[in-house]
């Protein structure tokens, strides 16, 4: 199967590297300056799983032709246009394309430009960081690429997909029966875990040990939740459980990328989560106001960068 990834990032280059490493048929497709940084260091991780360095593959989007089996689509949500228009001119009769982005809406914006019978949905759980030398950390044990059909179903092609990614070293590919429950529930997950980290200015566990945060966790994961239910996909029993414990861990040093985002004073993805959460939460009947402070938080933080900093 041949694979191309979409960028060298956090996630993209993770993934791209193990499969690398693995001996799959990669290219990244990449922006110049990355490319010359990448023929001449090559791809750098660093991870419980074992380490990793060597030689990759690139390509500009001059290059591309529609010959992929599969293409990783990793950007930030706010992206999603300009890496659409990357892609496009590798995208074949056959091709698959698996998004890994946060949120849900990305989904239809692909259906339309793309076509859905080329996109797969899905979600990723790993924790990884791009440092500032271009190597990857990845940051615990982590590594679930989770993937299917959007209409449900195990397909030949998502069997295909499945095995062509095992047998890399830190990554577990799932074939998914109900892929959009799974997107469902990593948004609950998401929304949760962001809104209040960036509310709160802190870690899961700095959160936790304050005298209201424990409470104001888990009321936030119980209405995220009942967002998620009254849509048609509630989740899990056991999704619920293993949250309700997340959230409640005082020791818990989990950081979202959205909280890191705004430390380091970059763009944000609060309208694609925490505003699309918002707004669907209002049309399914709910008004809470925590998670209208939460997303009103991320907004004042990028009016206030726009002014400036100010």
């Amino acid at each position: 199967m041949k694979f191309l990834i979409l960028g060298a990032g956090a996630i993209g280059g993770y993934v791209g590297g193990r499969l690398t490493e693995a001996g799959r048929d990669v290219t990244f497709l990449v922006r110049d300056a990355t490319r010359e940084r990448l023929e001449r260091d090559g791809l750098r991780i660093e991870s419980t799983y074992g380490d990793f360095a060597g030689p990759v593959k690139t390509i500009g989007q001059a290059e591309l032709t529609p010959d992929y089996d599969l293409i990783l689509l990793t950007c930030k949500a706010y992206d999603l246009d300009d890496a659409v228009a990357a892609i496009a001119p590798g995208v074949g009769p056959d091709t698959m394309v698996f998004p890994i982005l946060n949120g849900l809406g990305h989904i239809q914006t692909l259906n339309d430009r793309l076509g859905a019978d080329h996109v797969l949905a899905g979600t990723v759980k790993i924790s990884a960081a791009r440092q500032a030398d271009g190597s990857i950390k990845h940051m615990n044990d982590w590594r679930w690429l989770n993937f299917g059909e959007q209409a449900g179903g195990i397909s030949n092609r998502v069997t295909a997909l499945r095995d062509a990614l095992n047998g890399a070293i830190g990554l577990e590919p799932v074939a998914l029966e109900n892929a959009m429950q799974e997107m469902w529930e990593k948004m609950v997950h998401l929304a949760t875990a962001a809104g209040m980290t960036t509310l709160m200015r802190a870690n899961v566990g700095q959160i936790v040990r304050t005298q209201e945060g424990a409470a104001l966790f888990q009321h936030f994961l119980e209405t995220t939740a009942e967002v998620a239910t009254r849509s048609g996909y509630p989740p899990s029993d056991a999704f619920m459980e293993n949250y309700r414990a997340l959230f409640a861990d005082p020791n818990s040093k989990y950081v979202t990328s959205m909280l890191r985002d705004i430390e380091g004073g970059n763009r944000s993805e609060g309208e694609h989560i925490l505003g699309m959460l918002l707004r669907t939460a209002r049309e399914v009947g709910i008004d809470e106001p925590l998670l209208a402070t939460a997303y009103a938080g991320v907004k004042a933080y990028e009016a206030r960068q726009g002014d400036g900093g100010l």
